[in-house]
């Protein structure tokens, strides 16, 4: 799995930095009289319904894809763990406080929470970025607060107190590492979460704005022509089943790599 899943990951991060400047085609080029055009050997996926390149689109919404996942998980993992260390570490009010706070987030649907935020804030990049985090924060916070909960107990955290190391030390230097192998797996598996997301609000017109190319607006502009011209969603569709799938085969191989209860 995580080879398989590597694989299709690094293909599309190769796709997605050094398709464009590969490809000869502008992805915003219009062919009106070539509209709706079938694909050919000029143009392997066809063309949509301005007569743009549906390969290039492609190649350029990997980038928004990949870019809002990375941004999403980076965001969310950092927020997380600073909130889980320290409801797990100091216990008591703070981790109740906290411990309320992701029980709130968490009895929102996540999805309808995103769009919320972005009807509210408007739809752009930034945005979609920040409605996905304020509500992927969570995950990381209750993983990493019940790894918390068990270093704390560890005996050389117990020594670290006893030589009066500070709070904010112990927590970075001996807390924090034993979650890095699950938060990993999480980030991971959080990618696939954040590029379906992404399509999602994209596809709902919340996401990134026409005419950059996202592969949610182009499922979107292809359900007109679902019928006279399908590749206008087919190849948009695998690309985003394809690169999820990457992903949680990746996410799925490191799990059982690092849970020490794996059998081998």
């Amino acid at each position: 799995m995580v080879r398989l899943g590597g694989i299709i990951v690094a293909i599309a991060l190769f796709a997605a930095i050094a398709g464009p400047f590969l490809y000869p085609y502008d992805p915003s080029m219009q062919e009106l009289s070539r509209r709706l055009e079938a694909p050919t050997l000029a143009h392997p996926l066809g063309l949509d319904e301005l007569g743009r390149d549906i390969l290039a689109r492609l190649l350029q919404g990997a980038r928004i894809s990949l870019l809002v996942g990375l941004a999403v998980v980076s965001v969310s993992s950092v927020v997380g763990m600073v909130f889980g260390s320290m409801a797990g570490y100091f216990g008591g009010r703070v981790d109740d406080v906290i411990s309320r706070v992701i029980d709130v987030l968490m009895a929102f649907p996540g999805i309808l929470l995103a769009i919320a935020l972005v009807a509210v804030l408007g739809p752009s990049l930034v945005n979609v970025v920040l409605a996905l985090s304020v509500i992927g924060w969570v995950g990381y916070a209750r993983l990493v607060r019940g790894q918390a909960l068990r270093a704390r107990e560890f005996e050389f955290v117990q020594a670290a107190r006893a030589c009066g190391a500070s709070s904010a030390r112990i927590v970075l230097r001996h807390v924090l590492p034993t979650a890095i192998p699950a938060v990993v797996v999480q980030a991971t598996l959080g990618m696939a979460g954040a590029i379906i997301a992404e399509a999602a609000l994209s596809f709902l017109g919340l996401g990134v704005q026409p005419p950059t190319p996202s592969w949610g607006t182009m499922l979107d502009a292809g359900r007109a022509h679902l019928f006279d011209a399908p590749h206008l969603t087919i190849f948009p569709g695998i690309a985003i089943a394809t690169l999820v799938l990457g992903f949680n085969f990746l996410g799925d191989g490191l799990r059982d790599h690092v849970d020490p209860k794996t059998i081998r």
